[in-house]
């Protein structure tokens, strides 16, 4: 087709929504402001954050990476036969010609009610690399590192 498409959202952490901070409906519209397009080459990743405001005037900081992965072709495309008749039906199979590799976006998307920009572009990276390494770690439990930090009282042992 046309090579637009429309964002799905794959996983998200937490999975159910937190009673003082629902889940940000349309986000995934929000990712691709220009749509959701395949294109004929790989795109550097990119890197943005937007505020979003709600109902109660609450900020959201909406931290959004995007990266190209490569799909599958939906179907080769044939030559026009020319009636050649036997030739071309033996050639037919050699004759398949491979469209051109497409790249669909993946975005990995923080929505925080702090501002803390460089924080976001780290921990988003970080996700990044371990999904395009395949290292063998839970992205729950990197998520959950990145998220849960330990401060210790004034005085008391470290």
């Amino acid at each position: 087709g046309s090579g637009d498409g429309q964002g799905q959202i794959l996983q998200r952490f937490p999975e159910k929504d937190w009673e003082d901070n629902p889940f940000p409906q349309g986000i995934e519209l929000f990712c691709q402001p220009s749509g959701w397009q395949l294109f004929p080459e790989r795109n550097p990743p990119t890197f943005f954050v937007a505020v979003l405001t709600d109902i109660n005037s609450e900020r959201h900081y909406c931290a959004c990476f995007t990266f190209w992965e490569a799909v599958e072709s939906p179907q080769p495309q044939s030559h026009a036969r020319n009636g050649e008749g036997r030739e071309e039906e033996e050639e037919e199979a050699s004759s398949l010609v491979q469209p051109a590799q497409l790249f669909a976006p993946k975005s990995l998307v923080l929505v925080s009610r702090l501002d803390h920009a460089e924080v976001f572009r780290n921990s988003l990276g970080l996700i990044y690399t371990i999904y395009v390494d395949g290292l063998s770690v839970s992205l729950e439990n990197v998520i959950g590192n990145l998220l849960t930090c330990t401060i210790p009282i004034t005085g008391g042992a470290q």
